[in-house]
């Protein structure tokens, strides 16, 4: 997959934005105001920094050499990914899993504001 077609995956979820909050090249996808997804625009070749369950992170660590521990996250629960070599349902099924883990962790109030945008 490349940048734009993990753009466009992450903004057909419901209540999606794109924000720029570190600098002009780190792409942040967040939801409900919580990030989901990082990526660096400008790093070849391209990567991704997800959420998993901690261990399903360990299994794909030990499974991919791809994914690691992120770079400046906690590397428990966030996994850098690169994409490159990597079955594209493979790369989508990260980003869904990060997705919902973060709605998941939502304040009803704000999952029920993220249903109804």
């Amino acid at each position: 997959m490349d940048a734009n077609e993990i753009l466009d995956y992450c903004l057909a979820k419901k209540g999606v934005e794109e924000t720029f909050p570190f600098d002009k090249e780190t792409l942040v996808m967040k939801v409900g105001g919580k990030m989901f997804l990082l990526m660096p625009l400008e790093k070849q070749p391209l990567s991704i920094a997800v959420k998993t369950d901690p261990e399903w992170s360990a299994e794909l660590r030990e499974k991919h050499t791809q994914i690691t521990g992120a770079y400046h996250m906690n590397k428990t629960h966030w996994n850098s990914v690169v994409c490159e070599g990597l079955k594209r349902a493979l790369v989508m099924k990260l980003i869904d899993s990060s997705y919902e883990l973060i709605f998941n962790s939502l304040p009803k109030k704000v999952k029920e504001e993220v249903l109804n945008a």
